[in-house]
């Protein structure tokens, strides 16, 4: 790993795990925290969730694990060039979509619908809730037992309302503070990755064009540079070749002006990280086409008809399962009948976001399918 800036993140300056285990042999502490979560259940089930489109409609279009791991790949990267923790950073993008439903964010605002005279569905908090006390893996306790900055790295958003249960962890909603760099960064890396991947799978699916994408300025100019350079090559290596360089353009970017910020801010500690303005961020210049390229997704990927129908679906599929399960509680698994009478209908919430796209789609037939002889 690289040399540690002074306001990184160290093993040093962690406020260390809820509850204290013996210190890890041959990793550090953050190495431990990303291992269990790559070993995770709800690690796995990301494979065959969405990211736009649902995992059935085609082998090449990226899944929540494949968006996962670029994320990874991209924080990476962002950190070792600023002086932060490498480990931490990866450990957070790996499971910053742990929480995250069935069918994208289609099946996230559906189930907040469902669950709204219930305290509502934030799939943050859920992500949080799945290392924390979902997962059972260790004899000792419930969730992975991760150190608190890497839980608080997953908990990018969180209502006040639920930011008051949260104690320690809340605090920094409450207290208008600022999360770790490495936190900060991981948000980044986040929406470099869906926002650049999502062009290619968008392409790839025909739903939006290249014509349409020359309209957008940070597309055309790299598409520009690349056809100038290599004027023979295929369409589709012309589009990789485009994204990849989006990316690096955003990523250095984001190094330069986030590296300024840190040092026109004169920060030197983790403390003065916490009680600064966010640090890590974009240009103006570069800001303004990113935010470009993020309404045009909105407009015309997002928004496209065979998408909003697909939505739609998933929509339904949510809402069905939700009611059913509210209505009749002793369709739900015996596991989560028990956790019902203990929790109320958070074990519904529970047991639909750890869904699959395809198992949630099974289910539904399972409950409103009468099949033919």
């Amino acid at each position: 790993m690289n040399s540690l800036a002074t306001y990184a993140v160290s093993t040093n300056n962690s406020r260390g795990r809820v509850i204290q285990e013996s210190a890890p042999d041959g990793r550090s502490e953050f190495q431990r925290d990303r291992d269990r979560i790559i070993h995770s259940a709800a690690f796995r089930r990301l494979e065959y969730k969405t990211q736009v489109f649902v995992n059935h409609e085609g082998d090449l279009f990226r899944t929540r694990l494949t968006h996962s791991l670029e994320v990874a790949q991209i924080g990476r990267s962002i950190a070792r060039n600023l002086g932060l923790n490498e480990d931490l950073v990866e450990a957070i993008t790996l499971a910053h979509d742990l929480g995250h439903t069935p069918f994208g964010h289609a099946g996230q605002d559906a189930l907040n619908d469902c669950m709204r005279e219930h305290g509502g569905f934030e799939h943050n908090l859920q992500s949080l809730r799945v290392v924390d006390v979902l997962e059972e893996r260790y004899a000792t306790f419930d969730g992975l037992n991760l150190c608190y900055e890497t839980r608080e790295g997953i908990l990018k958003h969180v209502s006040k309302k639920n930011a008051q249960k949260l104690g320690e962890l809340g605090e920094r909603f409450l207290q208008d503070k600022r999360p770790s760099l490495e936190a900060q960064l991981a948000n980044f890396a986040d929406e470099i990755a869906y926002n650049n991947h999502d062009v290619d799978d968008g392409l790839r699916s025909g739903l939006i064009t290249l014509d349409q994408l020359k309209e957008v300025t940070i597309f055309s100019r790299h598409f520009k540079q690349v056809k100038d350079r290599y004027p023979h090559l295929t369409e589709r290596r012309v589009v990789y070749e485009t994204v990849r360089g989006i990316i690096n353009t955003l990523v250095n970017d984001l190094i330069q002006q986030s590296r300024q910020n840190i040092q026109s801010a004169g920060i030197v500690s983790l403390a003065d990280v916490h009680s600064a303005s966010p640090l890590i961020d974009f240009s103006q210049i570069v800001k303004r086409e990113q935010q470009e390229l993020k309404k045009f997704l909105f407009n015309h990927l997002y928004r496209h008809y065979l998408v909003v129908r697909m939505n739609k679906r998933a929509q339904h599929t949510i809402e069905k399962l939700f009611d059913a399960f509210s209505n009749e509680i002793r369709m739900l698994p015996i596991k989560y009948q028990e956790k019902f009478k203990r929790e109320g209908h958070q074990a519904i919430a529970d047991y639909i976001a750890g869904m699959t796209d395809r198992y949630a789609i099974k289910e539904y037939q399972r409950l409103f399918t009468i099949a033919e002889n």
